[in-house]
């Protein structure tokens, strides 16, 4: 009955507009044709047909994603635990043969179920989460089949952050926490022994990665978590049973050390990617509206622009701190000149960290005062020391809880300085000097990192929370940086600008990098003359990156992909909305649809 009160409803709206249209431009009242009527009036009911069929599919979507997250958690379990979902903490995946056939055949069979959906039938928001999951599904099978890094990336076995996850989480009591972990801690000698087998011509860099970070990890069996079940109400006998369990998860992995340490395979692969499978895996990881060379070009132009604004401000600065010298014969010398002065100003090694919880209530303070975005405050941010499971790949992180445990804290993860030498202590610091620690801060917190994945995890689908897109996460952070400075966060100086631009160069050159490491086969030499001489990095950072491009690929680009992304879609809001845009609209807008591709976005928006 209602759906056929809809249908005349319809009917007689569109004859009465069309008979007073008719009226209004003849004048002579006559009555509207009757092929024309009956012709608009089946067409209405096409049309409410086809709206009836959208709200259908979106629903059997909707149906189809909830069954399909379950579903996919319980097959990928690390995924759950990274979610918040604590359902499986007492499982741990073993890397074998049948895992990557099951894996592979569970990717198969939904995409074929993903696929009888018509995309054109799903709203915006549903299309996003077609994307999303399709891009995961063929990802999976292009990993194992196509770039086959479970043979060659031994840092790709590591139980140490599972277990230190489930140990410091807060989702149930101490006692049931580590019950899973006794029961988890069973499967860690049948994990590293399926990874043994499956190692083959690895990459050195990568191995010895592995040797290091797997180290890092037993602190956590070794202390942490034999700590924890002293302060336990747990029996005496479980407790016996778990450091039973843990010591044989222990020397598993201490095994899995010595073997790796005594491994020399008679053939390496290069730890370079190659130009296919770059492509390849550019393609899944950053979504983008570029291909991957289209933006390494476009990074060089941003290379030129930012040398020229970088010159303005050096030369605009001169005065102040050097007087009447004489200027050098180059913008680079210049330049370099210039942040050398402003690099000898920054914190103590022993109050590094310190510095950095001290400048993250003002970064709020300004927010709320410009009414940037709205920030929540009851989300907590703790600033920690990088666990030693982290080491090695990047100086600072977020580590934020998932969708299933949005309430949980969210870590700022600080490098630690402790056993570097005083040549290198000073080299890190003047890289993150009084003015680069405000913006590492803003990229990483206040309004970066954590500010937007806290927004993400309130995200109405699950999908673009557990599947969402690195480039729009690193891209948002470092979009977040130029926003703070144009809205005059550090008083607009010069100083604050010149360091940004350097900052903003790292991006740039971050995906430069990148590409000609892994496609076009550059030098570590290139690559550190191209980091020091042409991004202005102390050689502390520039060894450091050197190191990243090494045991990573493809992410690099994932700073200046998102970045630029985001700058031209504002841009394009900004001109069409003219005197009514709003900055606050626009970034709480682009942050509602939760980590999604930027190119998905920009749809939507537009």
């Amino acid at each position: 009955m209602k759906t056929l009160i809809q249908l005349t409803l319809i009917g007689i709206g569109i004859y009465g507009f069309a008979k007073s249209q008719n009226y209004a431009a003849n004048y002579n009242h006559r009555l509207i044709d009757t092929k024309i009527f009956t012709e608009k009036y089946h067409q209405s009911i096409s049309d409410f047909k086809n709206s009836n069929k959208s709200i259908d599919a979106d629903a059997e979507f909707d149906n189809f994603k909830n069954n399909f997250i379950k579903v996919f958690l319980k097959q990928f379990p690390q995924y759950a635990l990274y979610s918040g979902l604590h359902d499986y903490d007492a499982t741990l995946g073993i890397p074998d043969t049948k895992s990557r056939e099951n894996d592979i055949q569970f990717a198969k069979n939904y995409l074929k179920k993903l696929n009888a959906f018509s995309l054109n039938q799903l709203n915006d928001l549903n299309k996003i989460d077609y994307h999303l999951i399709e891009n995961q599904l063929n990802q999976i099978i292009w990993s194992y089949n196509e770039l086959k890094d479970w043979q060659w990336n031994p840092s790709s076995y590591n139980v140490g952050e599972q277990f230190a996850m489930i140990l410091s989480g807060q989702h149930t009591s101490l006692e049931n926490r580590l019950k899973d972990l006794g029961k988890k801690a069973i499967f860690v000698s049948n994990y590293y022994e399926a990874a043994k087998k499956n190692i083959d011509k690895p990459v050195e860099v990568l191995q010895n990665l592995a040797i290091s970070q797997n180290k890092g990890s037993l602190e956590t069996f070794e202390k942490s978590i034999p700590d924890s079940i002293k302060v336990s109400k747990l029996s005496e006998t479980e407790k016996q049973s778990i450091l039973k369990n843990t010591a044989l998860a222990t020397q598993a992995i201490k095994n899995y050390i010595a073997w790796l340490e005594s491994y020399k395979p008679a053939e390496r692969r290069d730890f370079r990617l190659g130009e296919k499978l770059y492509q390849q895996k550019f393609g899944f990881d950053i979504q983008s509206s570029f291909s991957a060379k289209a933006l390494y070009d476009y990074a060089l132009k941003r290379k030129i622009f930012i040398h020229g604004e970088m010159a303005k401000l050096a030369k605009q600065l001169w005065t102040k701190y050097y007087g009447n010298a004489p200027l050098p014969d180059s913008d680079q010398k210049i330049i370099r000149k210039v942040l050398d002065t402003l690099s000898s100003q920054h914190s103590k090694p022993e109050e590094f960290q310190a510095t950095i919880e001290k400048q993250l209530p003002e970064l709020v303070k300004f927010i709320n005062e410009k009414n940037l975005l709205y920030l929540d405050p009851n989300k907590p941010l703790v600033v920690r020391k990088e666990p030693a499971y982290m080491a090695g790949v990047a100086g600072a992180s977020i580590s934020s809880p998932g969708p299933f445990e949005s309430n949980a804290n969210t870590y700022y993860n600080v490098g630690s300085l402790e056993g570097w030498s005083a040549e290198d202590k000073e080299s890190y610091l003047r890289e993150y000097n009084n003015y680069m620690l405000q913006i590492l801060n803003i990229h990483e917190a206040i309004p970066g990192h954590y500010t937007q994945l806290v927004y993400s995890n309130k995200s109405p689908s699950i999908i673009k929370s557990i599947f969402g897109n690195g480039s729009m996460v690193e891209g948002w952070a470092v979009y977040g940086e130029q926003m703070m400075l144009e809205n005059g966060y550090g008083n607009n100086a010069p100083e604050m600008w010149l360091v940004w631009y350097k900052w903003n160069l790292r991006s740039v050159c971050n995906t430069i990098l990148d590409y000609s490491v892994h496609t076009q086969n550059m030098s570590k030499e290139d690559a550190l003359k191209l980091l020091i001489d042409d991004a202005f990095q102390e050689k502390q950072e520039a060894e450091g990156k050197w190191r990243r491009v090494s045991v990573t690929s493809v992410q690099l680009t994932s700073y200046y992909n998102g970045y630029q992304e985001i700058i031209n879609l504002r841009d394009k809001i900004k001109e069409r909305n003219g005197k009514n845009f709003s900055l606050k609209n626009f970034n709480e807008k682009f942050l509602s649809y939760g980590s999604s591709p930027v190119k998905y976005i920009s749809q939507i928006m537009l």
